[in-house]
């Protein structure tokens, strides 16, 4: 009986897939022939149901076929989980093919990375999703739908003048792929009636219209090696820093380029015209356009209701450290507290300020200074987006003190900057030791236990064991 049931079973047809084209030979034969279900299922080794099926499912298998996107070769059409980002991805594709985009692997990857964000959907995607949705789509099946284009791209123009000149406009880019930047200078420990000439940096602001990316702020000084940035890791480092005044253009730009490339994206660069004259000469750029302002133009190439709120924030911060350092040491004068921060501190201040301005306000002001696209500009509530005036401070004397740089700095002298041989060997000898990793972990038990003393709130000690996991991760490497 077994072996009879086996037989039984062997002589079965095997599930016979048909393909599209397959399937469309199937309702040609039964249209322009008098064969029945029946044979047409023994000529295609299926089933009779199958054909029965492919009869019911006439009108889509049609559609399918005239609109030439679907592979022709493919068995079955298994809908993707997340369709919503399939069909949002395939219509920008379709755009970027139409304005003869060189659409990319990684490009794909990251648009449908930004569509699922914009859609509220957890997604990550993968190179498996990507050859999945290709082979949905006939994506490079056809000679219609390349991802490459079959011949190597041109050379770059030979100078960053010649590409600002091309007939490029804001309408050619999304509006996330949109960046602007600015280099503002800033007095990174002046106080309220304190200010000196050696305490102006310049600070580096990049964004995208959309208040979604950030770049990594870079910070120049005065200074080739502060002492301040003895033993620190620069990988470590919350910004750059550039021991120049002047911005390093060439070096920034060829790291944008270079970052944009690996994202497989070509974005654009607002950037004052005088600025853009200023970089004839410098090697060409492959995935960055330079987009220069008029000359006439008053618009700063990013909003100053952006670079004001950075200002704010790191005022509000600065204010902040001044007081803890007075705290620390009973007696200590806000001239003395002053002395005592470093450019090392105005990188992480510089960075902690960048981090808090709202992507909101930065979306409201590109759309406000007509930078991005957008039928009525959004309102901005500027209290929402200010950092609370200081105690001790009116609102109109911390608003003039975020704009301190308009003014011009007194006469005193920075020792940082200006310090003999003998003094700069005497403060290296002078150096606390580096913290080891014993000094961390000490650290992080007294911490915890002044936060356990002082009533700290349960939302601070969920930010604390963030940080202490850090440390014990990074102490045990």
């Amino acid at each position: 009986r077994g072996s009879g049931e086996a037989m039984q079973l062997s002589s079965k047809k095997k599930l016979h897939a048909l393909s599209l084209a397959e399937k469309i030979q199937v309702l040609e034969l039964l249209d322009e022939s008098k064969m029945s279900q029946s044979e047409v299922a023994r000529r295609f080794q299926v089933s009779q149901p199958q054909i029965s099926r492919i009869c019911k499912n006439k009108e889509k298998l049609l559609a399918d076929w005239c609109s030439g996107t679907a592979n022709r070769e493919r068995k079955r059409k298994r809908e993707s989980k997340y369709s919503s980002i399939d069909e949002a991805l395939l219509c920008w594709y379709h755009i970027a093919r139409a304005k003869a985009w060189d659409v990319t692997g990684p490009m794909l990857l990251h648009k449908a990375k930004e569509l699922a964000d914009i859609m509220g959907q957890d997604f990550v995607p993968s190179i498996g999703w990507l050859v999945r949705w290709k082979r949905r789509n006939n994506v490079g099946f056809g000679a219609r739908h390349v991802l490459v284009p079959p011949l190597p791209p041109e050379p770059p123009s030979p100078g960053l003048m010649a590409q600002a000149q091309l007939p490029l406009s804001l309408k050619d880019f999304s509006p996330e792929d949109v960046f602007g930047c600015a280099a503002v200078p800033l007095l990174y420990r002046a106080v309220p009636g304190i200010m000196g000439a050696c305490d102006r940096v310049q600070v580096l602001l990049c964004a995208n219209s959309r208040g979604t990316e950030k770049r990594r702020v870079l910070v120049g000084g005065l200074q080739v090696a502060p002492t301040c940035f003895f033993g620190i890791s620069s990988e470590a480092l919350p910004a750059s820093y550039h021991p120049n005044l002047g911005i390093p253009w060439s070096e920034w730009l060829a790291q944008f380029d270079k970052d944009m490339g690996q994202q497989g994206r070509q974005v654009a660069l607002l950037l004052a015209a005088q600025v853009v004259e200023e970089l004839a000469g410098l090697p060409g750029l492959y995935h960055v356009r330079l987009l220069p302002l008029s000359a006439s133009s008053t618009t700063p190439p990013l909003p100053s209701s952006v670079v004001g709120a950075f200002k704010a924030y790191y005022r509000h911060r600065l204010l902040g450290k001044l007081a803890a350092i007075q705290s620390k040491r009973d007696g200590t004068s806000l001239t003395e507290a002053r002395a005592g921060l470093t450019v090392l501190d105005a990188l992480h201040m510089a960075a902690a300020a960048w981090a808090k301005v709202p992507p909101q306000l930065i979306l409201s002001s590109f759309i406000q200074e007509g930078l991005a696209p957008g039928k009525t500009p959004l309102s901005l509530d500027r209290g929402s987006d200010m950092p609370p005036v200081p105690s001790g401070l009116s609102r109109e004397d911390f608003l003039r003190f975020v704009d301190l740089e308009g003014e011009e700095p007194g006469p005193g002298v920075c020792k940082e900057e200006t310090s003999t041989e003998d003094e700069e060997s005497g403060r290296k000898e002078g150096f606390e030791p580096l913290p080891t990793k014993a000094d961390a972990l000490q650290a992080l038990g007294t911490l915890r236990r002044w936060f356990e003393c002082n009533s700290t709130s349960p939302e601070l000690f969920e930010k604390f064991y963030d940080c202490e996991e850090v440390v014990e991760r990074l102490c045990c490497l």
